[in-house]
């Protein structure tokens, strides 16, 4: 510890220990033959604390002295002095940067909190798709509404959202509605939509593309099933025909990593718990059969009790009209 406060390293103790002398270090004698002169320096302090120049940093000072025809130092110069006076802080009239994280939002129930986006689907036509609306429960992770249109507007939004909102008996205030920073998405039409539904909104900060991964994890496994056709559909009603049996599939018969291989309807309905205490009853008696092959405690089914989304920032529904409109 003595060494380490001293700059030394343990081989230079060795060292001296061995041949018994003692530390003769005596240090740099030699001065920079650039070092600035008291009076240059005292020079610099004066121009810093100047009112002229007391708000403004040395990228500011220097060009500006320069106008002047003056030229005391460079900017790291002034910088490096700022900071012998312990005086490099915010210097200028503005407000300086305040950088916070946002309050996560979480759900240890369905319907609470649900997130959406639109993805691209393939047509015929070159340079035109068709766009999936897919909204989901993070929660249970599962699709609580699907539709696939010609075009991306706030008002169809709009209408997927009422009619998920019908399906799933939701009430005011109920459940909080994530998604990222799209034109449909923060539409005047689709937040008027949320606020007379009673829906919160919620929005990914801007340019940050992962900041909706529950909707982005689920049109990757979209996207990535052996079923996903290799061309482009034919038409609107195969698309649709196609995301409905994903949909279906995805709900009821896959069984999703995150919340304990159990599928989303399950989660959704509560009937998961039942299903993890078979399982892990299961593995408990396996275990009593054989404990020799079993050198750890069991695999945890333990249902996930709580979802968090940590990355978005939350509006009042009213205060989101207000922004768009102003």
């Amino acid at each position: 510890m003595a060494a380490k406060l001293l700059g030394l390293t343990i081989r230079t103790l060795q060292r001296w220990a061995k041949s018994g002398v003692t530390d003769k270090r005596k240090g740099s004698r030699a001065t920079p033959a650039n070092k600035m002169s008291d009076d240059e320096r005292q020079q610099v302090i004066n121009i810093l604390k100047s009112p002229e120049f007391s708000g403004l940093n040395p990228n500011q000072i220097v060009p500006r002295l320069a106008d002047q025809g003056v030229f005391l130092g460079s900017e790291s110069t002034m910088y490096r002095i700022l900071r012998m006076l312990k005086m490099n802080t915010h210097r200028q009239a503005s407000r300086p940067s305040r950088k916070s994280s946002p309050t996560p939002l979480s759900a240890d129930g369905p319907n609470q909190l649900w997130s959406w986006d639109i993805s691209y689907l393939p047509s015929k036509v070159k340079g035109q798709f068709y766009y999936l609306y897919m909204v989901m429960d993070l929660y249970s992770r599962k699709a609580v509404a699907c539709q696939v249109y010609d075009s991306e507007s706030g008002e169809l939004a709009a209408d997927l959202i009422t009619d998920a909102c019908i399906r799933e008996k939701i009430s005011k205030d109920q459940i909080t509605l994530h998604s990222d920073n799209g034109s449909p998405m923060k539409s005047a039409t689709m937040l008027a939509k949320l606020q007379d539904l009673g829906v919160m909104p919620s929005f990914s900060r801007p340019a940050i593309s992962n900041d909706n991964p529950f909707s982005e994890s689920l049109f990757k496994t979209l996207k990535y099933r052996p079923e996903y056709p290799e061309k482009p559909f034919e038409n609107i009603v195969e698309a649709r025909d196609w995301a409905h049996r994903f949909v279906n599939w995805y709900n009821t018969e896959h069984f999703h990593s995150g919340i304990r291989f159990v599928t989303p309807e399950d989660r959704h309905t509560g009937k998961d718990i039942m299903i993890l205490e078979n399982r892990h009853r299961i593995y408990q008696e396996a275990q009593l059969r054989h404990p020799e092959r079993w050198t750890r405690k069991t695999r945890n089914w333990n249902p996930v009790i709580e979802v968090v989304l940590k990355k978005f920032k939350r509006l009042k529904s009213g205060d989101a009209i207000e922004k768009k409109a102003a």
